[in-house]
Parts: structure tokens; C-alpha cells; sequence
């Protein structure tokens, strides 16, 4: 009897067993959406700081207005200047477009990195990672552990993504990953110069009280504190999940409907994200338009989970998969975002005098499953391929820049913190290293140290000469030369008849590395990404596969 109790017990457990590692993937997702989550308050207010009733001078004697728009994720070819527009132009991109037009358009624009949080860094401080040491992109506690679990590599065709647990519980939590407060960002320069600085949106540098926006220059901060851009159960929300993509799965169960304002406790936005803080972007121009101010509106769009406004969704029209029918909405309010700041300009006096900057922190991403995001070129976020790192970038200022100019110049994230400076007048910090270049200088561009721009993750490394590329990866054990000038989307690798440039560029690279500091956190992640397949695309054998440590 008691013997065939004890079979019992096991097959139970054999059985409980079998059935627990089976739904593995559904019950760990049921723990992060019903763990660790914060009370979100109700909606309040913004109280934002008012300005002098009464200029001191008028617009154009002041020191230029500025203002920066940042998009998240944003593939090049979904801005329609540049003849493509997203769901093959039919979402157009007419204010973007107008902001172009209207100043000065960087036709060889690059990204800080093919990654969020440090390109996000170079931007603020114009400084390569081998400086301040901010190479990777801060993840939430346990988002790499179920990342990898979440990960269907029999779908996808690619290895499975690796997390190292040792890396892990070496390094500090995520609230404590951030760009440290000794570096010298550009809202300190231009709060050091008089500017009033306003930070709205995503920031990815750190949530510590010494990381977090206030403490790194900013006057005031209304903060994504989380993730979702409306309520999942919102009337006026249309949802597009990506069954395909293990972050996707991992954001919605863990993101929620928060902001913060200058560090407070969390409550809920006043609406869909794109438009309330371009709202609140408006009363910030309204509030200082009788003093210099600095305003870095950093959009969440169209970084996933992709969520649009119903009212968006349905003035796309019927766009077919739904994932991009939703995407192109998401673009739809990221270009009304844009004209709503350049009207609120012109309405109060201030366009002409105001610098508009807008850029993407990196290319569209491969997990969304959009393959012509950045059409031509190829790569997504998370490669150096040439779309994971080409951005559009596109500085107004009709009382210095004309109307109509181009610049076939490279230039790169590096380069926005001392132009910026340099168009306010300010000092740039003394005994401190700056990479950038000023972009607008008026007796001629400098020159970069090597003619020489370089980006960094891990041991995947790229430098760009002139018109030559060089990338390389230890994992795999690849080299890549291209030669832009005569093949802009990277089809034919040339580093077997090149080997002399080669060796050449790779010096350049080990010089630059070498030369620098450590990573202030180690990678924990090491992802496989198809450079010519989207997420939603099986990878074949022989398809072109590198690895994104992060």
C-alpha cells in the first residue's frame, strides 16, 4: 500500500513537473505582471516653473531657444524626406518633413550607438563611452533572466540569447546603472549660461536621486516612469503585441501607466503619451517665452509595446499586418508632435530664433517585425550595420541656418552637445574631454582627430574613416570593410582585398579602446540578430547572424 502511494506521489510530481516546465514561459510572465509593480496615483497637474511676466530684451537678442526632439527607435526610412515614409509612404511625415526643409538636414547623420541608454548618453554629454564608461543600456532587474526564458529560438531560427548570472549579481541594481553625476551634460552648460531646462519623456541614465535628470542640469523633469502609453484596457487605445519578440512579452507584463514629476511619487499621465507631453511641452514654451530655455522632449515613440490612439489608427487607413498599421499611427502622432511645437513657436513670437533639433537615438529595431523601417539600408538597432546606427538628423534655426541646406558631412550624436553650446554662447566645462564637434561653426568645420567616428558594444567595434567602414566581432569572428562612398548599404565586404586598410582601421579601433576607460557595467545579455531578417522572419542557414552584447 504504502509503496503504491510513494508511485503516486511521484508520478504527481513527474506529472506536476512536466506540466509546470511546458507552461514555464506563461507562469513566469503571470509572475512579473503580478510582481514588483508601484501604486500609480491619479493624474494631477503639472506645476511648472512660470518665467518673468516681461522680457529683459527681445527674441532676437537673447540667446537662442532650444529645443530637442528625440524619437525612440525611429527607422530612417520612416521619415518621408527621405522619399520612403512608413507602410511604403503611405503615412507621410509632413511636419518632420517641414522641420527639414525649413533648416538644415544632416544627410549622413549617425546615432551615438545602435542602443537606447548610450547613445541617449552621448547626446547629453558629447563623450564616446571610452570616457565615461556608459556602454550599455541599463535593463530592469530580471529582464535578461526572462528574456532568455521567453526566448523561442525553434521560431526564430537563431541561437538562443544567453544571460550570465554571474555578470548579473556583479552588477549594481538597475536604478543605480546610471551616467555618473561627474559628467558634465549639456543641460548643466546651458543652465550654467542662464537657460531654464525642462526635460520631458524617456531619460535611461540612471533612476538614483544623483542620476535621475534633476540632478544632471535639469530644472524640471516630467519622467517616463514607466512604460505603456495608455492603460492596456483603455477605450482609446489600440494594442500590437509581438508574440515573436521575448522584450515585447516582457514590457507588457511589466510596464505600467506612470510618470514622476522633478522625482515625485508616480501617477498617471493626462493621456496618451506622444500627445500629453507634447502638451505639457507647449506650456513649457508658453511658461518661458520671456527667457533663453532649453527643452528636451524625448519621445517614447515608436519604441514598442506598440500602442496607438484609436482616433490615429483609424486615419491611417486599413494598413495590413496590424502590428504596422499600429506602427504607422505611432508615427502619425510623433509628426504631430513635432508641428504642434513648431506652431507653438511661431504663435509666440520665438520661431526664428530658436533652435528645433530632431533625431532618433538609434535605427528601427528587427523586433518589431517591419522589414523596410530602414530601407535601403540593412541592420536594425542592435547592430553597427548602417540601420542600426543612420538617423535622421535635422537642426531649424531660421535666424542662422537657411532654409534648404544639406550637410554631406558625417556627423553624430557626439557632435549635438558642443554645438549646442557653442550656439548659446556657453562655456564647455574646463579639463573636460569633448569628442564632439561643433556642427555650425561658422570659419569651417573642424576636423575630427583621424577624420575617425567610432562606435562601441563590448567586443563588437566599429570605426568609420572617410568614406571607409570597419567592423568587427569577436562573436562571430568577423571583419567587415565597406566603402560608403560606392556601396551606402554594405553589400560587398571588401576586407579581403583590403587588407592593408584593414590593419590600418583596427589600429584606429585599438587605439580608441584601449585608450579609454572600462564599462562602468558589465554586459549580462548576449543576443543573436539577423542582420537582413526581422524577429518575425525565420533565419536561415547562411543568413548574416552577429551578437549584441548589452
Amino acid at each position: 500500500m504504502i509503496k503504491k502511494i510513494l508511485i503516486g506521489i511521484v508520478a504527481v510530481a513527474v506529472i506536476g513537473g512536466g506540466i509546470t516546465w511546458y507552461n514555464r514561459q506563461a507562469i513566469a510572465l503571470f509572475i512579473v505582471a503580478n510582481t514588483g509593480k508601484v501604486e500609480v496615483a491619479e493624474n494631477r497637474p503639472i506645476p511648472w516653473e512660470a518665467g518673468p511676466e516681461e522680457a529683459e530684451a527681445p527674441p532676437a537678442d537673447r540667446p537662442p531657444n532650444i529645443v530637442f526632439i528625440l524619437a525612440d527607435d525611429l527607422g530612417i526610412n520612416d521619415i518621408s524626406t527621405f522619399g520612403g515614409g512608413v507602410a511604403g509612404g503611405r503615412v507621410p511625415t509632413p511636419n518632420i518633413d517641414r522641420l527639414a526643409a525649413e533648416g538644415m538636414i544632416f544627410e549622413q547623420a549617425y546615432a551615438g550607438t545602435a542602443s537606447c541608454a548610450p547613445s541617449r548618453a552621448m547626446l547629453m554629454t558629447g563623450r564616446y563611452p571610452t570616457r565615461t564608461g556608459f556602454e550599455f543600456t541599463p535593463t530592469p532587474d530580471g529582464m535578461g533572466r526572462m528574456v532568455s526564458l521567453l526566448d523561442d529560438t525553434d521560431r526564430s531560427g537563431l541561437p538562443p540569447i544567453e544571460w550570465n548570472q554571474t555578470r548579473a549579481e556583479s552588477a549594481p541594481p538597475y536604478a543605480e546603472q546610471g551616467l555618473p553625476q561627474s559628467e558634465v551634460t549639456i543641460a548643466e552648460v546651458l543652465e550654467d549660461a542662464g537657460y531654464h531646462t525642462v526635460h520631458i519623456g524617456k531619460w535611461h541614465l540612471g533612476r538614483g536621486p544623483e542620476f535621475e535628470p534633476n540632478a544632471q542640469g535639469f530644472d524640471e523633469s516630467l519622467l517616463m516612469a514607466s512604460g505603456l502609453f495608455l492603460p492596456e484596457d483603455h477605450p482609446d487605445v489600440v494594442n500590437a503585441r509581438l508574440d515573436f519578440d521575448p522584450i515585447d512579452q516582457f514590457l507588457w507584463a511589466r510596464m505600467q501607466f506612470a510618470a514622476s514629476f522633478n522625482g515625485s511619487e508616480w501617477f498617471e499621465p493626462g493621456g496618451y503619451l506622444t500627445d500629453w507631453w507634447t502638451e505639457e511641452a507647449i506650456r513649457v514654451i508658453q511658461n518661458n517665452r520671456n527667457r533663453p530655455f532649453f527643452l528636451y522632449l524625448a519621445h517614447w515613440g515608436v519604441h514598442t509595446p506598440l500602442q496607438a490612439t484609436r482616433a490615429d489608427y483609424e486615419a491611417v487607413g486599413d494598413i495590413e499586418p496590424h502590428r504596422l498599421r499600429t506602427y504607422a499611427a505611432m508615427v502619425r502622432a510623433l509628426d504631430r508632435s513635432v508641428g504642434a511645437i513648431m506652431d507653438e513657436l511661431e504663435a509666440q513670437g520665438l520661431a526664428d530664433n530658436t533652435i528645433v533639433v530632431f533625431s532618433s537615438d538609434n535605427g528601427g529595431a528587427g523586433y518589431v517585425g517591419l522589414p523596410d523601417i530602414n530601407a535601403p539600408y540593412r541592420g536594425w538597432k542592435l547592430t553597427f550595420f548602417e540601420g542600426g546606427i543612420r538617423v535622421p538628423l535635422f537642426i531649424r534655426w531660421p535666424d542662422r541656418i537657411a532654409a534648404g541646406s544639406r550637410s554631406q558631412m558625417p556627423a553624430a550624436h557626439i557632435d549635438l552637445m558642443p554645438t549646442l553650446a557653442a550656439a548659446a554662447g556657453a562655456a564647455l566645462p574646463e579639463g573636460v574631454e569633448i569628442d564632439g564637434i561643433d556642427l555650425l561653426a561658422a570659419d569651417g568645420l573642424p576636423g575630427r582627430p583621424n577624420e575617425a567616428l567610432y562606435w562601441q558594444s563590448g567586443y563588437y567595434r566599429v570605426v568609420r574613416q572617410g568614406d571607409w567602414k570597419l567592423q568587427v566581432s569577436e562573436r562571430p569572428d568577423r571583419i567587415w570593410l565597406y566603402n560608403l562612398a560606392d556601396d551606402p548599404t554594405e553589400q560587398t565586404n571588401l576586407a579581403d582585398r583590403h587588407p592593408e586598410r584593414v590593419a590600418r582601421m583596427r589600429a584606429l579601433l585599438d587605439r580608441h579602446r584601449d585608450g579609454g576607460r572600462d564599462a562602468l557595467y558589465p554586459y549580462t545579455i548576449e543576443g543573436p540578430i539577423a542582420v537582413d531578417r526581422t524577429l518575425a522572419e525565420r533565419a536561415e542557414t547562411g543568413d548574416e547572424v552577429i551578437y549584441w552584447p548589452n
